[in-house]
């Protein structure tokens, strides 16, 4: 679904080793078959004999099942057996903060576990130093129809970051198009005369009101205009949507993070121009009037704030139903909040940045008997997820098709207008979270349809947080306003390998000083300066030349 959704759930990466088996009989069978017959068969053909499968786990102390499920006795670990005749194994077990540091030191030892799910960085280094399998053909055999489909929905993209001189070195993830856009207090704008904010300045208005007025009518100043997070944006690479701030950035023309093309034609870095500068500007005016939440940058969750009750606005992607309003709902049931694409900038567009879809890659060490283990493990879960839930699923890539949120939305409106009926969706099934939104939405949302206040729903329905995100943040992957900007490239270069992280930490704790009061403004001039010396420079080059 999407990319970058921020509900609480595991997030473990496992690595595999097999023994060597022989093929099932359906295998052998299939491959002699017609391709549209071998493309059904080969993806859920059972070993004949077990493929045991060794896991490194990366440990979630935070990590509490719903179900009751352990690491060792799970539905995915049955299924896996019993369907594909696939063995579990956990090899290692390691904390999520000490993942990196292990797959670092297996990278330069040449100790690498059989399959696993990397970050953009590891992969680039296990290609060149030759640690990886060629996956292009059993990637065309052996990958569902469901999940090719969805990785060609990205029109290259995803492959491209994944194919190393013609060759597809890792299955890339997929992550539903999404935005980060304004979730708002609507009670409290209510209470208070105001309007949604379509400009900066009437949000800062809007924000100074939260602050000073006393929406929530509890006789303290106590409230907070707009909470926010230490993540200011997402850079080409990827990154989250949650709590940020990058619609005041968009609303400025400016695009950190991105790589755009300059006045000349050539490939600038939008962290480095000037209308970045003006909105950091803006940015440290606002968080030294109190209209952003005061304690940025030392406050221990930043969804904290809208748990309680306490903020009016924070920007996140579509799915704030599910993340973090629930909880808010617990503490106040009547909080309506609701979702808009704003502000605006000065020629009335909402301007978005569209995301790299792939931020994780699913790699299989050099000389592995079953690559193929791996990927099917992967399209079970895909198919089977709506019936295992999602606990525990060892090295499960996230696959949605690009426009998977804004076509269900869509769905559902339609099925809430009467223009179609639920049998109209039910032969899509890349999109695997459709069918129960088309058959559950008028079971979460009551009449009257058109009303999305959050008096009109029924938050007790099991389907109501995905129903309530497509609605309420969904809608606005429709609106007439959105101006989407891309990034020239979402790969990195040679130098970017090796500077990539330095540099990024370097601007965000430039960044976050200008913000916070402890840097002027005047020192983003310094910070660009460094920036092109560490390493920036050469790597604006670098781009420029795989540009051409």
């Amino acid at each position: 679904m999407i990319r970058k959704v921020a509900t609480v759930l595991a997030v473990s990466i496992f690595i595999l080793t097999a023994c060597f088996n022989h093929p099932h009989p359906s295998d052998q069978q299939a491959s002699n078959e017609n391709p549209k017959q071998t493309s059904v068969a080969l993806p859920f053909a059972k070993y004949s004999e077990p493929v045991t499968i060794s896991l490194g786990y990366t440990v979630d102390p935070s990590m509490r099942s719903v179900q009751g499920n352990t690491l060792g006795n799970n539905p995915w670990r049955t299924a896996m057996k019993e369907k594909l005749n696939i063995e579990l194994k956990i090899a290692w077990m390691v904390s999520k903060e000490n993942f990196d540091q292990k797959i670092d030191l297996a990278i330069a030892s040449n100790d690498l576990p059989d399959a696993e799910i990397v970050g953009r960085e590891q992969l680039n280094q296990m290609v060149k130093a030759g640690e990886l399998e060629d996956l292009t053909e059993v990637y065309n055999t052996f990958a569902s129809p469901e999940i090719k489909k969805i990785i060609d929905s990205t029109k290259g993209l995803a492959m491209d970051q994944v194919t190393f001189n013609g060759k597809m070195m890792a299955v890339p993830s997929v992550a539903t198009e999404d935005f980060s856009m304004l979730w708002i207090r609507q009670d409290w704008l209510d209470k208070l005369g105001l309007a949604p904010p379509r400009s900066i300045s009437e949000l800062e208005q809007v924000a100074k009101a939260f602050v000073e007025q006393d929406p929530d009518a509890n006789g303290k100043a106590d409230t907070i205009g707009l909470a926010a997070n230490t993540g200011l944006y997402n850079d080409f690479n990827g990154g989250s949507f949650a709590f940020d701030l990058t619609p005041l950035f968009s609303a400025f023309g400016a695009y950190p993070g991105y790589w755009l093309k300059g006045a000349d034609g050539m490939p600038v870095y939008g962290s480095t121009l000037p209308e970045t500068k003006n909105a950091l500007a803006l940015l440290s005016d606002m968080y030294a009037k109190g209209l952003i939440d005061p304690q940025l940058g030392t406050r221990k969750a930043a969804e904290e704030v809208v748990v309680n009750g306490k903020a009016g606005m924070f920007f996140e992607g579509f799915y704030g139903g599910y993340w973090p309003l629930p909880s808010a709902w617990e503490n106040d049931p009547r909080a309506n909040w609701q979702a808009y694409a704003l502000p605006l900038d000065a020629d009335g567009k909402y301007n978005i940045k569209v995301s790299n879809p792939s931020d994780s890659f699913l790699v299989v060490r050099k000389g592995y008997a079953h690559p193929e283990a791996a990927i099917k493990m992967n399209n079970l879960y895909f198919r089977d997820e709506p019936e295992y839930g999602n606990e525990f699923m060892l090295i499960r890539n996230f696959f949605a098709p690009v426009d998977e949120a804004a076509y269900e939305a869509e769905a559902v409106q339609q099925i809430l207008a009467g223009s179609k009926q639920p049998e109209d969706f039910m032969d899509r099934p890349e999109y695997k979270l459709l069918r129960n939104s088309v058959l559950s939405i008028k079971k979460a949302k009551l009449e009257p349809y058109t009303k999305l206040d959050i008096q009109y729903w029924n938050q007790g329905d099991e389907s109501f947080m995905r129903a309530y995100s497509l609605l309420v943040g969904g809608r606005n992957f429709s609106d007439p306003n959105l101006n989407r900007i891309e990034s020239l490239t979402y790969t990195r270069s040679v130098t970017a390998e090796k500077a990539w992280r330095t540099l990024s930490k370097m601007e965000n704790e430039a960044f976050l000083k200008i913000i916070l009061g402890s840097a002027s403004i005047e020192s983003f001039d310094q910070f660009v300066q460094m920036w092109k010396e560490q390493g920036g420079e050469k790597i604006t080059n670098e781009v420029a030349q795989s540009l051409q």
